[in-house]
């Protein structure tokens, strides 16, 4: 096993850093190593590493930062992407763990003054998805240990494995700047290749019978198929699902460690839900004959990394979410190593009958506690380990998929708390408010921030997991969520799915090819102001035309005009939804 008490060598990134800025350059340095660095060249963005030698004179500005996130070349330009604020969230097998709360980039285009108008044009565009970018929530990191491997492959590693360094023992899947780092790897700088887990750090100690005990849940999103809820639906060809995320439970008590493993993801199947203004889209399954080996190739890339597969399907049983489930059924019919159980969440459990999942429970207990969870004695050996995982699904892998895997984390921590002896066989974690209402906290808020990074917003349900039942103040946070998720879904995610794509690498900058900005039919920026003010605007002199119509028929003819004009304005809109609807531009769906 890695060993936290190894006396091998560890690698460390250097935590503090200087940026110091030139006229002609950045250079970063370690504070604690000063002669150990680097410089870009703020003209054509090339990088040097620092020797014993080089000196540039006196620097204009010189402040702190925390990381360097990476750099990315845009058309006339190349902008470093470093980390100038972060907070410390908990700790990773004893490691610390920070949040990165803030970051931004530093431009290296003094190439741009060269630039064709267009090639300028471009540019604008695309520091304008940057300025998206630094926004991105749920980054986490550490300086000391990789945090994207979970323990159980941890322990699969040769003893000095820990000596490399830190993006050579990351899980690639999980590494949200993976592209960013590609320079810096080249130039081998080493301690400052940042590896970036996307997804929710939380922790929290329990004091369960005056002993401690540390609770943390960590969750890691896949890069594979990253996006945003509408924009990234299914599979794609190679079998890489949207929302893929791996989350750990991890308690620890005197040495002692437990770890379990729950994964979720979006139905492999090729389908889509295309926005149109609509609350509810279309759902589109794709009658693709290559259907069967996406899913082939889903479950046997899992079956491989996790073993036995039990795959939970949440999704209504009736209506186009029920087209969707049949077609998953009949394709995991075809697979001969994996278990599919089907549980419509909203007839059996509603909004309030949380103990309902009772039932999904029932159906496989067995297999469940067949697979187990990894533990290891203090001594660093392996007394069990996981021997399978179940995946949920719903449709988004948020609201009713958190719910279900709270609720079976819930019964795997009652099973390892009675293995490690700080419960009796017939006590459970339900039996101590205190220590349950942290337990429930964690998977709430982690629910949160995952919802964020793919939908906007906040969970819904949150209630169910944080308290057990709706509450009222939960009924009006969850309808305000749906309110900004359907607005962002409409409005915002097509230029935060452009930004996601461009940084992660699936859209390559071609200087020689056409503007991917170039405008044909409808542009949903300036088209939906218009279509809204003459919507509005009809509306208003309808109604003030109505009032009066009752003084001569004139004014009343003028009302019938009015509203025929909304009507026809309306009817367009709705006619043409997606064509007014924020779309990303640079990658296509698959």
């Amino acid at each position: 096993m890695e060993g936290e008490s190894s006396s091998c060598e560890r690698f460390k990134l250097y935590d503090q850093l200087e940026l110091h800025e030139f006229q002609d350059r950045f250079v970063v340095k370690s504070v604690e190593f000063p002669n150990r660095g680097f410089s870009i060249n703020r003209g054509d963005g090339n990088i040097e590493p620092l020797d014993c030698d080089t000196g540039f004179g006196d620097a204009t500005k010189v402040s702190t930062i925390y990381g360097v996130v990476g750099t990315i070349r845009l058309v006339a330009g190349v902008y470093m992407l470093v980390i100038t604020s972060r907070k410390e969230v908990g700790n990773f097998l004893g490691f610390p763990v920070f949040q990165v709360t803030s970051m931004k980039f530093l431009p290296c285009d003094e190439a741009l003054k060269l630039s064709t108008s267009q090639e300028k044009k471009d540019e604008a565009y695309f520091l304008s998805l940057l300025k998206t970018v630094v926004t991105t929530p749920g980054l986490y990191y550490s300086y000391q240990t990789d945090i994207t491997l979970n323990l159980q492959r941890r322990c699969k590693f040769a003893e000095g494995w820990t000596a490399k360094p830190l993006w050579k023992q990351a899980d690639p899947r999980f590494v949200w700047n993976k592209n960013l780092l590609v320079e810096l790897i080249e130039f081998k700088l080493d301690e400052f290749v940042i590896p970036l887990l996307q997804g929710s750090f939380q922790a929290v100690q329990l004091k369960l019978k005056e002993s401690p005990v540390q609770l943390t849940l960590i969750s890691r999103r896949c890069t594979r198929r990253l996006g945003t809820r509408m924009w990234r639906r299914g599979a794609n060809l190679e079998g890489d699902t949207a929302n893929f995320i791996e989350t750990e439970q991890l308690v620890e008590h005197e040495g002692l460690k437990a770890s379990l493993l729950q994964i979720r993801g979006s139905i492999p199947l090729l389908w889509e839900q295309i926005v149109d203004l609509s609350y509810k889209p279309q759902l589109k399954v794709l009658n693709d004959e290559k259907s069967s080996k996406v899913v082939e190739r889903h479950f046997f890339d899992l079956s491989q990394r996790y073993g036995e597969i039990i795959a939970v399907d949440l999704t209504d049983k009736h209506g186009e979410e029920g087209q969707l489930s049949a077609a998953f059924a009949a394709e995991m019919q075809k697979l001969p190593n994996a278990r599919y159980v089907p549980f419509d969440f909203h007839h059996t459990c509603g909004t309030t009958k949380f103990e309902n999942l009772q039932l999904l429970y029932d159906q496989i207990s067995e297999d469940f506690e067949n697979q187990g969870y990894l533990l290891i004695d203090p001594e660093g050996n392996i007394l069990q380990e996981q021997k399978g995982v179940i995946r949920s699904n719903c449709i988004d892998c948020l609201d009713r998929t958190n719910v279900t895997q709270c609720f079976l984390a819930q019964k795997s921590l009652t099973n390892q708390l009675q293995r490690i002896g700080l419960l009796t066989s017939a006590e459970c974690i339900t039996n101590f408010n205190e220590d349950y209402t942290k337990f429930r906290t964690l998977w709430a808020e982690q629910g949160d921030e995952i919802s964020l990074e793919y939908a906007g917003t906040h969970a819904l349900k949150g209630d169910l997991v944080r308290y057990g039942k709706q509450t009222f103040s939960g009924v009006i946070k969850d309808g305000m969520s749906a309110i900004t998720r359907y607005y962002l879904n409409n409005f915002h995610d097509g230029v935060r799915q452009d930004a996601i794509d461009l940084i992660c690498g699936r859209y390559s900058i071609n200087k020689q090819g056409p503007s991917p900005f170039q405008l044909n039919g409808f542009e949903s920026l300036s088209y939906l102001p218009v279509a809204s003010a003459l919507v509005v605007g009809g509306l208003t002199i309808t109604s003030l035309t109505l009032q009066q119509a009752g003084r001569n028929a004139q004014q009343f003819m003028s009302s019938v005009l009015w509203a025929g004009v909304t009507a026809g304005v309306m009817a367009v809109v709705k006619a043409n939804g997606k064509q007014f609807c924020s779309r990303p531009r640079l990658c296509s769906l698959r």
